[in-house]
């Protein structure tokens, strides 16, 4: 029963988290624009010609659309780096958090874990100095992380 409440709990605390890094702002091609023609030296053609290169890029022109069409009867693309990189962060967390709940010494809902291209950054209160060199070690050990920075303080005594 207690192995089912762990990974129950494992499980949406996954899904809340890709939840959360899936809210987060990610330019799109309108901010882009916004960035070109407002930046130094940027103009509204400069904003074109970088859309009109990535349409090329992804094949998305009004011949390759039209010939999808006629082909399949749809159009589909996906950016399969920046969704490869969100799931890989979220494994990240998971993986982190589920080791926080098989350690005896930690509590896993005590400490956030935040992951960005496998930079992860805990934070939260904790009871001691060994429990944040411990939940350091326990994320540095997980695959796919290249460095853990701690903002994880000492929950004062009552």
């Amino acid at each position: 029963m207690k192995s089912f409440l762990f990974l129950s709990l494992g499980i949406l605390l996954g899904a809340y988290l890709v939840h959360l890094y899936d809210q987060r702002e990610t330019p799109g091609v309108g901010d882009e624009a916004r960035t070109l023609s407002s930046g130094p030296g940027g103009t509204l053609a400069t904003a074109r010609e970088s859309i009109g290169q990535k349409m090329v890029q992804w094949h998305l022109t009004s011949d390759d659309v039209k010939s999808e069409l006629a082909s399949t009867g749809r159009v589909v693309r996906a950016n399969a780096e920046v969704a490869g990189a969100k799931i890989a962060d979220a494994r990240i967390v998971t993986v982190i958090k589920a080791k926080y709940l098989l350690d005896r010494d930690i509590s896993a809902i005590d400490i956030s874990v935040d992951v960005h291209d496998g930079r992860v950054v805990l934070s939260g209160r904790v009871a001691s100095e060994e429990i944040i060199g411990r939940a350091m070690e326990l994320a540095l050990e997980t695959e796919g992380v290249s460095n853990v920075v701690s903002l994880l303080r000492i929950r004062p005594l009552n």
